[in-house]
Parts: structure tokens; C-alpha cells; sequence
């Protein structure tokens, strides 16, 4: 391994590739796809950069199996860098020289297999969103004829059923028509999320590391692919500490110090995975609750317990959240199970 750095800007149809060597920039040139492919499996292993971006995991994980070092840094933190006008060659450069700065945190890249399960999450949360923006839109619709539905009165179904069966009620063949394809859209969409959710489940069985997550208090099928992807194997030695895949995820409060005095605020509100965050906040909320109605049998639970009792349950909730992804963390690095130690008797 030499000291020479390639820094990749990649796009959809060419490449532009610097290398920078001895100080200096000994080439900067474009390739395509196929030319850059065979590039790196030609060049003798060296370090190569790549702009965190679409298509940047294909791109590492050639490189890796090409033999060379692979990392990927951030877009933000390169355009910051770049001290010229935004062009590949200008974008190649700074993102070598963006590599270079000290303590550098770079980026966790994917496995092909975490791009499948992300590919599998993401496509079940638009069909979610999809369902919820035409429930939500047939709600208010039917609202404005003064036509609501109420969960105990069977809700948006049986509002729809009344509304077509009343031949009295002035609605025109075709608005009758309509509605009714809403709402079959509808209930296909929910056909749909279930679909997923079901090949999910199989997906789990499929990983052994998905299937011992969910031995975690508050992680279900859906939050222990989501830890998964944001901790997997492929890249897990870039968090070097449990604490920070937790504040990857945004568990953990902001840090506001000066002149020696140490302030901690909230966990804020914008963070790289928000939405799982959400999700295993929710889980860990669900535990509190039936938590706080019972006697502990556990001593995590007599912890978490007394976070109850100091803190109340949303902080409980969050605090619960942290030490799963922690104890997440260590289960995936070091391949053990996870296993409550119960009270003594």
C-alpha cells in the first residue's frame, strides 16, 4: 500500500477520478463506468475516497473485492472544502483534500445485503405513506359533505358503504364511481403494506443478526432490520464505540461546552436516522408503559424503572431506546445473544 489517494466523483454516466500523489495531482481525468471498472482492478491497492452519494456502496464494494481501501466522505463536508468553482475536476480534488483533514469521521458505507433489506424498508414506507395520504384524503373529502367516519362506528369503510348504498343522498354515478375506486385503491395499498410486512418476516429468518435483535425489549421485525442496516456487519468497526452509533441515530442530547463547563440539551430534532429513531422510541415507549403497571422481573427493568420514577416515561422511553441500539451494537460486533439478567429470587 503506498501513499497515493484517488479521489471519485461519481455520476450517472462518467466518472471523474483524481489521483493525488507525493503532494501532488498527478492526474484528473473522466472514465466511464466500464473504463473505471477495469481501472481498478488494473491499479496496484492504494486508497480511494468516493463522495457519499447514489450508487457510492456499488462503487465501494468494488473496490474493496478490487483489493484497494475504500471510503466514503461526505457530500456537505467536500462542498465546503472545494475553494473553486463547482466542476468533477474542482469536486475530485476536494474531496481528497476533504479526506485529509484531521480526525475525519467517514461515512458507513452498505453491504449488498443491507441494500437489499434498505430497498425492502424503503418501498414499505411509501406504500405506507401512499395509504395514509389516501385515507386521510378520502377522510377530508367526505368531511366536507358533512360525512364522518369514527373508528367505533367501523370508520372509513363503513362512511364509504353508507355513502353508496343511500340513493338519496344527491351523489352523482360518476363521484359515486370514483370514491368507490379511492377506495379499493385503498384497501389494495393495505394489501400491499401487508405483502411486505410479510416478506420482511422472511427476510429475518433469513439473517441470523435481524433474528437476535428482536430479543431486544422494544425491537419488532421492523426496528431490528432497521438497526441492521444503520449498525450491520459490513462496516461496523467505523463506530468504535456503542455511544456513538447511538448518537449516529440521535439518542443521545446535543453538547453545548465552553471554558471547561459542560452543558447537555436535547437530543434534537434533525438527525441522519429520524426515522428510525421514531420507531425505536415508540417501541421502547410501549415497554414503559406496560412496564410502569407491573413489578420489574429483570435488573435492566429495575433500572428502567427508576428512570420512570425520576425522569418520567418519555425520557424512560428515550433512555431505553439509547442502550438498545448500545447493546444492538455490541450484539452484531461480537456475534453474542442477547439474554435479560433476571432478579435474584
Amino acid at each position: 500500500m503506498d501513499n497515493t489517494r484517488v479521489g471519485v466523483d461519481l455520476a450517472k454516466r462518467l466518472i471523474q477520478v483524481c489521483i493525488y500523489t507525493n503532494q501532488k495531482v498527478h492526474s484528473n481525468i473522466e472514465m466511464t463506468s466500464d473504463d473505471f471498472l477495469l481501472w481498478l482492478f488494473q491499479q496496484k491497492p492504494t486508497t480511494i475516497i468516493f463522495e457519499a452519494c447514489s450508487g457510492s456502496n456499488y462503487w465501494k464494494q468494488k473496490t474493496i473485492e478490487a483489493g484497494h481501501v475504500a471510503l466514503l466522505i461526505s457530500a456537505q463536508l467536500v462542498s465546503t472544502v472545494r475553494q473553486t468553482q463547482k466542476t468533477d475536476k474542482n469536486d475530485a480534488l476536494a474531496i481528497i483534500q476533504a479526506s485529509q483533514l484531521a480526525d475525519i469521521g467517514f461515512i458507513n458505507g452498505k453491504t449488498h445485503k443491507q441494500q437489499q433489506l434498505q430497498t425492502m424498508m424503503k418501498l414499505r414506507d411509501l406504500a405506507i405513506k401512499h395509504q395514509t395520504a389516501l385515507k386521510n384524503q378520502l377522510i377530508g373529502l367526505l368531511a366536507e359533505f358533512n360525512i364522518h367516519s369514527y373508528s367505533r362506528n367501523g370508520g372509513i369503510k363503513s362512511a364509504v358503504a353508507s355513502l353508496l348504498e343511500d340513493a338519496e343522498n344527491g351523489f352523482t354515478c360518476e363521484c359515486r364511481a370514483v370514491i368507490r375506486v379511492a377506495y379499493a385503491h385503498l384497501v389494495a395499498q393495505g394489501e400491499v403494506v401487508a405483502q411486505y410486512d410479510k416478506y420482511s418476516q422472511c427476510s429475518i429468518d433469513q439473517h441470523k443478526d435481524c433474528k437476535r435483535l428482536l430479543k431486544l425489549e422494544g425491537v419488532g421485525p421492523i426496528n431490528a432490520i432497521n438497526l441492521y442496516i444503520a449498525l450491520g456487519c459490513g462496516d461496523i468497526g467505523l463506530f468504535k464505540k456503542g455511544k456513538d452509533a447511538s448518537a449516529c441515530i440521535g439518542l443521545t442530547p446535543k453538547q453545548y461546552s465552553s471554558g471547561g463547563v459542560i452543558k447537555l440539551g436535547a437530543i434534537g430534532s434533525r438527525v441522519k436516522h429520524g426515522k428510525l429513531r421514531s420507531q425505536l422510541i415508540v417501541g421502547a415507549m410501549a415497554v414503559v408503559s406496560h412496564l410502569d403497571k407491573r413489578v420489574p422481573k429483570t435488573k435492566k427493568e429495575c433500572w428502567l424503572k427508576g428512570v420512570i420514577e425520576r425522569k418520567g416515561k418519555k425520557c424512560a422511553a428515550v433512555a431505553l431506546a439509547n442502550k438498545t441500539v448500545r447493546t444492538a451494537f455490541a450484539m452484531i460486533k461480537q456475534g453474542t445473544e442477547y439474554k435479560a439478567e433476571l432478579l435474584a429470587a
